[in-house]
């Protein structure tokens, strides 16, 4: 799969998935959802301010307004909405979280809530894909939104997470590269020493469905002519399905620079929790968003 667009084109017709969206009030949310309905991608069930949502409907999105497979809940507040969206995946009413026009740390309190949260006890991180030219690929870049300074267990939860995620779509045997800021092993480098540690745990079968191979720099890491230039041997060098980040600043700096150097396409979700959960940035694009309620549909279905 090399482009975001095949990843919709492989959600099944339905559709059969229903996704909860807290404070859906949002153009670009509305216009995101008004695309999956158009393919029936999903169920919507939307939380928010009802008088705001329903104008803001019949202003712009007027086949939204009783659509059999869009449903309206009234809510008094931003936390009301979080707390109500996030019910609905405990109460297993939807398959799929969405944030809509809300703050991440307002959704995320309630998502990680000790009554009717969504943790599972493993680690939850984002796992992004982006589509980018020149690719004949897409790459997954994970963890830019959750883990701040993960340790090497939690590193082994991320690979696990986003190999499932590649796998959900179609790479059978992902390659991961854990990235760091040199691709030989420095002691003074904590990035480097987890890079082998991790390659070491692949090879002896504690991480599975995947190889894991490094550590990289980035160029050598997704560029064979890269890895050529610099005498890198091994048969996975410049060809990453999956980047593994160090830490949460240069996975952001990374996902960024691929959205507004690049024009890079990107869809993305966390995971590790009861369900998907759709967490794109609020200044995201309504086709990003879209790509990303693809990628939480896909990674549902295994």
């Amino acid at each position: 799969m090399a482009t975001l667009e095949q990843l919709i084109e492989n959600v099944p017709s339905g559709p059969i998935h229903t996704v909860s969206v807290a404070a859906a009030a949002d153009s670009v949310v509305l216009k995101a959802i008004n695309m999956a309905v158009e393919r029936k991608m999903a169920y919507f069930r939307l939380y928010d301010d009802k008088e705001e949502i329903v104008a803001m409907m019949r202003q712009e999105f007027p086949q939204l307004l009783d659509h059999p497979h869009v449903q309206l809940f009234h809510v008094d507040s931003s936390e009301l909405a979080a707390e109500a969206a996030v019910k609905s995946v405990f109460n297993n009413d939807s398959d799929i979280l969405m944030k809509g026009q809300i703050a991440t740390a307002i959704l995320l309190k309630a998502v990680l809530h000790p009554m009717f949260g969504l943790r599972t006890g493993t680690v939850m991180s984002q796992v992004a894909a982006f589509e980018v030219t020149g690719f004949d690929r897409l790459i997954f870049v994970t963890d830019a939104g959750m883990n701040i300074k993960p340790d090497l267990s939690q590193k082994v939860q991320i690979i696990e997470n986003a190999v499932q995620i590649a796998r959900s779509v179609g790479v059978e045997m992902p390659i991961v590269a854990p990235l760091a800021g040199v691709e030989v092993i420095n002691p003074n480098m904590q990035a480097t020493l987890d890079a082998a540690a991790l390659t070491a745990m692949n090879q002896r079968g504690q991480i599975k469905d995947c190889i894991v191979d490094g550590p990289f720099a980035l160029d050598n890491a997704i560029s064979i002519d890269a890895a050529k230039n610099k005498r890198i041997a091994g048969v996975n060098a410049g060809k990453a399905d999956i980047l593994l980040v160090p830490t949460i600043e240069s996975g952001n700096i990374l996902y960024k620079s691929l959205v507004f150097f690049a024009n890079a396409k990107v869809g993305s979700i966390v995971t590790g929790a009861k369900a998907p959960i759709v967490l794109s940035s609020r200044a995201d694009s309504a086709e990003s968003k879209l790509y990303s309620l693809a990628l939480a549909i896909c990674s549902s279905l295994t």
